[in-house]
C-alpha cells in the first residue's frame, strides 16, 4: 500500500466507504443513546448526518461490484 505506484481500486474504495458509513451511522446513534452534551432526541443536525452516512454506505455498496479497476 505504500509503494510508489499504488492506486485505490473501486472495490477497496467501496469497502472503505461502507465501513465509514456504517461506523459513522452507529456512532451518531450512540451519541444520542449516551446523551453526550445535550438533552435526548435526534435533532435536525443528527438527521442530516445520518442521511449522509447512509448515502456514503450506499455509494460504497455500488462501488464494490465494479472490481479492481482504478478509482
Amino acid at each position: 500500500m505504500l509503494s510508489n505506484n499504488f492506486t485505490f481500486s473501486k472495490r477497496l474504495l467501496g469497502f472503505l466507504f461502507v465501513l465509514l458509513g456504517a461506523v459513522g451511522f452507529v456512532a451518531i446513534l450512540l451519541i444520542d443513546v449516551f446523551d453526550i452534551g445535550r438533552e435526548g432526541g435526534i435533532g435536525p443536525s443528527q438527521r442530516i448526518a445520518l442521511a449522509a452516512m447512509l448515502i456514503l454506505l450506499g455509494l460504497g455498496l455500488t462501488l464494490i461490484p465494479l472490481g479492481n479497476h482504478p478509482a
